[in-house]
């Protein structure tokens, strides 16, 4: 059977403290040692909590008061001693409730976050199982989260993806890197229609053509917390065997007649 030192080191220390006390305090006379005693309590509720912190309170009072009856005798003993006594017996049962039951929530603190971390360490797993590209934005819009689908779609190594980048670098990145199968010349009006959206939280389906091919379907959600959930689905198939007729209604749909109230965004973003 595996000993648990942590739970018997506050009581063996107790014991171990009142006798070495006793035995000095026949030979020399030694102050009393109930604040070491209380400092012994509270270091084996810290150490294993209150079961344990409450046996060493109790050997504590009892090994001290065994020391006063000792030195006096019962009949020697008088207020003045054990007045002391009592004062040890309330601090030490106080410091091992204090200290045993803080230990405890934290301890419950630490599980929780522990299950909070695995259930987000398992829900970002999911997230980059699937075709649908995912950016959690903060408050401030800088990405929180990025999926590995918007990191394939969009070409975003991951070490600016995990650097939590403003969602403004993200358009320029896929700017620059070609991704949009759009004009040059649009492209200033289309990132500043992008990020119009975003900072109002326009939950208006869009459809974002790719050089690559694909069509993504862009949803801006508006979070509680005031961050944005960005969502791209693929939705190819059900948009290119109309893209042809529908490309230049397509443009002229990313036009913007008040393209400059939307340039004035964008800097402002920028």
């Amino acid at each position: 059977m595996r000993v648990r030192w942590r739970a018997i080191s506050g009581p063996v220390l107790t014991a171990a403290t009142l006798l070495l006390a006793t035995v000095f305090d026949r030979f020399i006379p030694t102050a009393s040692p109930a604040p070491l005693l209380v400092c012994i309590v509270a270091l084996a509720g810290a150490l294993s909590g209150l079961a344990s912190a409450v046996t060493s309170a109790a050997i504590a009072v009892i090994g001290a008061a065994l020391l006063i009856l000792g030195r006096h005798g019962v009949s020697g003993s008088t207020t003045a001693d054990l007045a002391p006594l009592g004062l040890m017996a309330i601090a030490a049962a106080a410091t091992a409730g204090i200290t045993g039951l803080m230990r405890e929530r934290l301890l419950g603190t630490f599980a929780a976050e522990r299950r909070s971390h695995a259930t987000a360490a398992r829900l970002s797993a999911a997230l980059d199982q699937v075709d649908i590209g995912i950016v959690l934005l903060d408050a401030e819009t800088r990405a929180e989260f990025i999926n590995r689908a918007f990191r394939d779609y969009f070409a975003v190594p991951d070490e600016i993806a995990d650097g939590k980048p403003p969602f403004i670098a993200l358009m320029y990145h896929g700017r620059d890197t070609g991704a949009f199968e759009l004009p040059e010349d649009e492209l200033g009006t289309f990132i500043a229609q992008r990020m119009e959206m975003v900072r109002i939280g326009d939950a208006t389906p869009i459809n974002i053509a790719l050089r690559a091919g694909e069509v993504l379907r862009f949803v801006c959600t508006a979070l509680p917390d005031g961050g944005r959930m960005l969502s791209y689905t693929p939705v190819t198939d059900l948009v290119r065997h109309t893209d042809a007729p529908s490309r230049a209604d397509y443009y002229r749909s990313l036009r913007d007649p008040a393209g400059r109230r939307l340039i004035r965004y964008l800097r402002v973003a920028e």
